[in-house]
C-alpha cells in the first residue's frame, strides 16, 4: 500500500525548470488524478546557463547569463464539484550574474532576489473524479481532460531603472487545457495555453511596456515503471508575446522551443524526489539555454 500511495502521489511534484518565466514551463503529469485532502510541500534548486532571459519578450543578444534558484512550493488536492482539482503556489528566489546586448549596447547585470509567484487551481474535467485514498487505491487512469488558470501578480526583485529584472511590475494570466492518455506503463499528455499581460507603465525609465498573448503548447511520453518511478520525454513550444514600449512596435516576436527530460523517484510514502533537464532547440528570442533541476516533495493529509 506504502508503494501505491508514493506511486500516486508523485505526480504532483511541481514543475521548476525556468522559474522566472511561467511560459516556458515543462510539466508533466500536471493532470494527473490523487486522493482528495492529499497536500504536498516541494523545495527544489534549479541552475541555468546561456542565452537566457528573465523576459523573454525583451530582444537580448549574445546573452552569457547564469542563474541559481531556490524553488518553494505548496498544493493540495481538491474535491471541486465531484471532479479532483489542484491548488498551488510556487515562490522562486533567484541569483543571476552575466551579461548580454540590448540594441547593440552592452548590459551587466548581478542581482539577487524573489522572482514572479505563481498560483494557479486546476480541475480534472472529464476522467478523473474526487477519490479518497480507499476510493483511489482501485481507481486506474484512462482518459483524463483538465484545465487550469495561473495567475503571476507583480512582486519580485525589481527596478525600473534596470533593463534585466528578477521580478516582474505587471500581473500574467495563464489559462490552459490538458489531456492524459493512459495505456499500459505510457502516458501520453499534451497541453495548450495562453498567457496574457497586463502594461508595465515602470519599465527601463518610466516608459510603458504592452505585450501580447504568448501562446504555448506542451507534449509529454511517460513511462511508468513498477516501483513507482516514471520517466518523461518533454517539449515545448511557445510563439507571440510581442511587444510594444511606448507604442512603438519592437521586434520580438517569440517562436521557440524547448526539449527535456524527467525523472520522478518515490522514496518512501511521504516522500519523493525529481530531476528535471530542458535545452533550447531552437530559439528566435532569449531562450536558447540549458537548465537542470532538483526537487524534494513531502506529502500528507488525505489517509497517508
Amino acid at each position: 500500500m506504502a508503494q501505491h500511495c508514493a506511486s500516486a502521489s508523485a505526480v504532483l511534484i511541481l514543475s521548476v525548470i525556468a522559474p522566472t518565466a511561467h511560459a516556458q514551463d515543462i510539466e508533466p503529469r500536471a493532470y494527473s488524478n490523487a486522493p482528495v485532502g492529499v497536500n504536498f510541500m516541494i523545495a527544489g534548486i534549479v541552475g541555468t546557463r546561456g542565452g537566457l532571459s528573465t523576459d523573454p519578450s525583451i530582444p537580448l543578444t549574445d546573452a552569457r547569463l547564469e542563474t541559481s534558484n531556490i524553488v518553494l512550493a505548496y498544493a493540495r488536492v481538491l474535491d471541486v464539484g465531484g471532479k479532483s482539482g489542484k491548488f498551488d503556489i510556487i515562490v522562486p528566489y533567484t541569483r543571476l550574474d552575466g551579461s548580454a546586448n540590448y540594441q547593440g549596447d552592452p548590459v551587466e547585470r548581478d542581482v539577487a532576489g524573489f522572482g514572479r509567484s505563481a498560483f494557479r487551481l486546476s480541475v480534472n474535467l472529464f476522467g478523473a473524479p474526487a477519490l479518497s485514498m480507499q476510493e483511489f487505491r482501485g481507481w486506474k487512469q484512462d482518459l483524463i481532460i483538465g484545465a487550469s488558470l495561473q495567475v503571476s501578480p507583480p512582486g519580485g526583485q525589481y527596478d525600473g531603472s534596470k533593463l534585466v529584472n528578477i521580478g516582474s511590475n505587471r500581473w500574467s494570466f495563464k489559462p490552459e487545457i490538458g489531456i492524459s492518455k493512459a495505456r499500459g506503463p505510457w502516458t501520453l499528455e499534451a497541453q495548450a495555453a495562453a498567457t496574457f499581460f497586463t502594461d508595465n507603465n515602470d519599465f527601463f525609465g518610466g516608459r510603458t511596456r504592452s505585450q501580447r498573448p504568448l501562446y504555448s503548447m506542451q507534449g509529454h511520453v511517460i513511462y511508468n515503471f513498477r516501483s513507482g518511478k516514471w520517466l518523461s520525454v518533454d517539449g515545448t513550444w511557445f510563439a507571440g508575446g510581442r511587444s510594444t514600449i511606448d507604442d512603438r512596435l519592437s521586434n520580438d516576436l517569440q517562436q521557440n522551443w524547448r526539449m527535456g527530460m524527467t525523472l520522478a523517484i518515490p522514496v518512501d510514502q511521504l516522500n519523493s524526489i525529481k530531476l528535471s533537464a530542458s535545452s533550447g532547440v531552437s530559439a528566435r528570442t532569449g531562450n536558447n539555454f540549458d537548465a537542470i533541476g532538483l526537487a524534494w516533495q513531502y506529502r500528507w493529509g488525505g489517509g497517508l
